[in-house]
């Protein structure tokens, strides 16, 4: 059997696998993030541990964990987890949609290097603007920083003692020189860091280290069980839905959203802001679009309604023409194609018929709307994505699957039933790092497939005409 752990921002799941690949067991344990200021997202890396502890009693309540051959991590990405000479926590993780960094980003992205050598926009999620903000903002937290470590890389510091990154996530930081996927001596000064302040790195099918004997005889796991180097949510993800060839690509609709295609090469194009990082296999690389706000815009208005987005999602039938109401999901500023840390949401063109659904279709319309702004971003850059395969929370909902599969006019594959997500990839990962089968990764099967609906294709391309018009005016006015 093989267990992965993903550290996600309102989780920490485990799942555990057996040979063939099949579910035997899952566990999650909740997380919260604290908001101490417009714009900022932080968490207690305490939290994530004794939440991983939770999760890992609840596993061994349900199956013998002694036969458990490799661990897998995967892991929310781009936070910064600052750790002293002594392997103290400094200050809670800056989290990946914290936004406090926007100057020092916009700073570093002026300088050529940032984005000849990591082939990507220095966004203000991404690790190193925070480094720069702490440094400027924090100065003895910053001095007192011995390692910068990823989410997913601390909780590995904790199961292993050792500090190791993996290359999707390190991708992630602006600090990786993605081509040759290796730390960059240069982009790491210009932050005023080291490479002796990172973690060495392996490939995301390597082992990293071995678990603690002292962890390992608590949870009931043989000692020296492999950690693997696991992959960033979205990689990680890939390898669960078998995306990990050109021509392959998924759909996520979690607390953001993404559309993600593998690629055999690294070809970056920041300028379309569209993120080009390393796959979690070796000699792989994928391009990737991603919005802050997808699933979460859903919660964050059915918290205004009362609503859980299930119910809200479930009284819908079908899909329609897009309404009058128009929702842009800006909540905390915004990703690909914009670069736009400082914009936020807006739910416009209401009028005296406008009642909860219709607000719920804006919504759903409104995500869909800005992923198709990054489909057009993908296309810039000569990826094709000619079909999808739907994951995350939000892909529980058919309405808006075919909401979207019209809006892109592409067709959205949805798996049989069963989780193919970020922890199921960790596992497969912890599988390849002990086997050294690299193709274990294959697709899930589908159950249905949904088609563009031809009769809402011409609406849908002007609502999204008068979408991209009204971010251009609400852009000025952010």
């Amino acid at each position: 059997m093989y267990l992965g752990l993903d550290l996600g921002t309102s989780g920490i799941k485990g799942v555990v696998i057996d040979d063939a690949q099949q579910l035997v067991a899952e566990a999650r344990a909740p997380l919260t993030v604290a908001r101490p200021h417009p714009g900022w997202s932080e968490q207690s890396p305490a939290e994530w541990l004794s939440a991983t502890s939770d999760v890992m009693a609840a596993l061994g309540s349900q199956i013998d964990m002694s036969a458990v051959k490799a661990i897998g991590l995967s892991g929310q990405m781009h936070g910064a987890t600052l750790i002293d000479a002594k392997g103290d926590v400094l200050r809670p993780c800056i989290l990946w949609n914290d936004t406090r960094s926007h100057a020092e980003a916009a700073r570093m992205d002026a300088d050529p290097q940032f984005r000849h050598v990591s082939g990507n926009i220095v966004f203000p999620g991404f690790t190193a603007p925070k480094l720069a903000w702490v440094k400027n903002n924090e100065t003895n937290v910053f001095a007192a920083t011995d390692k910068v470590l990823l989410p997913k890389d601390y909780l590995r510091l904790w199961l292993t003692g050792v500090a190791v990154s993996e290359m999707s996530d390190a991708a992630g930081t602006s600090w990786l020189d993605v081509g040759a996927r290796d730390w960059s001596d240069d982009l790491l000064a210009a932050t005023g860091l080291e490479r002796a302040h990172m973690p060495s790195l392996v490939e995301g099918s390597a082992v990293s280290g071995t678990l603690r004997p002292e962890l390992a005889s608590n949870w009931g796991l043989p000692a020296g069980i492999p950690v693997a180097g696991g992959g960033g949510d979205n990689a990680a993800t890939a390898i669960g839905v078998g995306v990990t060839k050109p021509g392959q690509a998924f759909l996520s609709l979690g607390t953001s959203g993404v559309i993600f295609a593998a690629t055999e090469r690294y070809a970056p194009a920041p300028d379309t802001a569209v993120h080009t990082f390393c796959h979690a296999l070796p000699d792989t690389w994928h391009q990737m679009g991603v919005i802050l706000s997808a699933a979460d815009a859903l919660e964050w208005y059915g918290r205004l309604v009362r609503q859980t987005p299930a119910a809200l999602t479930g009284a819908l039938e079908g899909v329609a023409a897009p309404g009058r109401a128009l929702f842009l999901p800006y909540l905390g500023g915004e990703r690909t194609p914009h670069n736009d840390a400082r914009i936020r949401g807006a739910l416009i063109g209401l009028q005296n018929e406008t009642d909860t659904a219709a607000g719920t279709r804006a919504v759903l319309e409104g995500v869909s709307f800005a992923l198709k702004d990054n489909l057009d971003a993908l296309a810039a850059t000569g990826t094709q994505i000619n079909n999808l395969i739907a994951v995350g929370g939000g892909s529980a909902s058919r309405v808006w699957l075919r909401t979207l599969a019209t809006c892109l006019g592409v067709p959205i594959a949805v798996p049989v039933s069963g989780d193919f997500g970020a922890a199921f990839g960790a596992a497969r990962l912890g599988m390849m790092a002990v086997s050294n089968d690299l193709t274990i990764a294959t697709p899930p099967k589908i159950a249905e497939t949904l088609e563009p609906e031809a009769q809402h294709k011409d609406a849908f391309a002007e609502a999204h005409i008068r979408y991209r018009s009204t971010y251009s005016a609400l852009r000025t006015l952010s």
